[in-house]
Formats: structure tokens, C-alpha cells, sequence
């Protein structure tokens, strides 16, 4: 019933900004955490950031300082703001977030395309 859609993912180029929204919608009681995820192709997934239900945000070190991630729980939902951005920030970038409802779980957006080129 629970449905977690991602977006905002663009062609940038280097130096510049992007700000990726994520959406839950459903039958929802609460959210606890929330992050980003992204991969790369021929790469694992990896955590970019991730933000508790009280607000403490954890990143990637290599995005520290460019990335900020913020959630409104009114909206149930997360957002990514990448400054700074680098070639290597290129990815599919996927919002995760713990949802209570019905069926408690980990809860995937479908996944939205950053590339950053010149």
C-alpha cells in the first residue's frame, strides 16, 4: 500500500546543485529514518546519507560538506541537497525509509538519475 517515490535527478555540471525529493504516501502511521542511497554502474550501493526520526543527519565522508540532507514529516518526506557537485557524484540515487504501517519495512523509491558532466 505504501508507496515512496523519488525525483529530481538531472544532467549538472561540475560545481553546480541539484535538490532530490522523496515522497511517501499510503496508509502511514510514522517514518523513522530516512537516507539516500546511490550506485554508479559497475559499483555496489552505497549509503550517501541518512537522517533519524530526531533530526541527527550521518553522510558519506566524501559527501560531507556538499550534501545536506533535511525531512518534513508533515510531508513524509526526505530531500538530498547536493552542492558542489562532482563527476564522481554521477549515480542512481535511491531514497530508502522506514515506514510504520501495515506491513512495517524498509520502503525503496524506484530510483532517480544524477549525472554530473561538462
Amino acid at each position: 500500500q505504501v508507496q515512496v517515490v523519488d525525483s529530481g535527478g538531472d544532467l549538472v555540471r561540475p560545481g553546480g546543485s541539484l535538490r532530490l525529493s522523496c515522497v511517501a504516501s499510503g496508509s502511514i502511521f510514522s517514518i523513522g529514518t530516512m537516507g539516500w542511497f546511490r550506485q554508479a554502474p559497475g559499483k555496489q550501493r552505497e549509503l550517501v546519507a541518512v537522517i533519524t526520526d530526531s533530526g541527527f543527519a550521518t553522510y558519506l565522508e566524501s559527501v560531507k560538506g556538499r550534501f545536506t540532507i533535511t525531512r518534513d514529516d508533515a510531508k513524509n518526506s526526505t530531500y538530498l541537497q547536493m552542492n558542489s557537485l562532482k563527476p564522481e557524484d554521477t549515480a542512481v540515487y535511491y531514497c530508502n525509509a522506514y515506514i510504520r504501517t501495515t506491513v512495517t519495512n524498509w520502503y525503496w523509491g524506484q530510483g532517480t538519475q544524477v549525472t554530473v558532466s561538462s
